[in-house]
């Protein structure tokens, strides 16, 4: 049995002829430790699919099962890293982190807590930075608070939602090397949507195309045979990093295209340089 599986999931939204269908027969199995990415077009239904897993939406077809047990709401098992950050902003990035912790772990001494909050903030480098509030952070510092917050509820799977869309290159290929040495570090079952092709080959395991919507499915599962950690120099001549690539982009230019929304932003696929900064 798969750690994490969707089994004939369907989802829409609204009523009788003016139901939108967003997802349809949708089908996922992921392993313990696994990190696996779903990559498709804006609006094709990516946060939705993240959603049913967190247990913020209910599949209307359809079962998420998550070690076996049926998902049907949210839980500190799913920690969830949104696109937006969703930080409290009279909170400091301590309380932040802290105020999850203390909810999640209430029965733990105030001591303990407060150590666990520390070493999370410490785990995305933002120790000299626990006292300030989102207003005095950076992009990438506020978006480290999210990913520290989902992490320091110690969740079974965390749910990365387009996490590093909204920063600049640099900063972005900071992140993105920097979750990759946290999974390394705990191996935690990672789920990523993006629509960046070359951000899901230098972080997957796997990667499972997701269709143009309306009802988006997910097409054929991507190995990534790369091996980690995953030099940033040499990705660019690696022939298994073109082919996946190249595979990623023929299945959303092609099958994955059906009904394409004109208004759909488009994938993100421009070489990787050691920088992080597209050619």
């Amino acid at each position: 049995m798969a750690f994490l599986e969707l089994v004939g999931v369907s989802k829409g939204f609204g009523k009788g002829e003016r139901r939108l269908s967003v997802l349809e027969d949708v089908n996922l199995r992921v392993q313990k430790g696994e990190f696996v990415a779903i990559v498709g077009y804006s609006g094709s239904g990516k946060t939705t699919l993240l959603s049913l897993i967190a247990g913020l939406l209910v599949p209307d077809v359809g079962v998420v099962r998550l070690e076996g047990r049926e998902v049907r709401a949210a839980g500190p098992d799913r920690g969830y890293v949104f696109q937006s950050y969703s930080l409290l902003p009279w909170l400091t990035v301590f309380e932040n982190v802290a105020l999850g912790v203390d909810q999640a772990f209430a029965a733990w001494p105030a001591a303990k807590r407060r150590a666990h909050v520390e070493r999370h903030i410490a785990l995305v480098n933002l120790s000299a930075a626990r006292d300030k509030r989102p207003a005095q952070l950076s992009g990438g510092m506020r978006q480290r608070v999210a990913v520290a917050r989902a992490l320091a509820l110690e969740p079974a799977v965390l749910l990365l939602d387009e996490p590093l869309s909204a920063l600049d290159a640099l900063t972005r290929a900071t992140l993105q090397d920097e979750i990759e040495a946290l999974w390394e570090r705990d191996r935690k079952t990672v789920v990523l949507v993006t629509n960046d092709v070359d951000e899901a080959v230098l972080l997957a395991d796997r990667i499972v195309p997701l269709s143009n919507g309306p009802g988006a499915t997910l097409g054929p599962e991507i190995r990534v045979p790369l091996p980690r950690p995953r030099d940033r120099k040499a990705v660019n001549h690696d022939k298994h990093f073109k082919e996946v690539r190249a595979q990623v982009i023929e299945y959303l230019l092609g099958p994955g295209r059906r009904r394409p929304e004109p208004t759909a932003r488009p994938l993100r696929v421009q070489p990787v340089l050691a920088t992080g900064v597209p050619a």
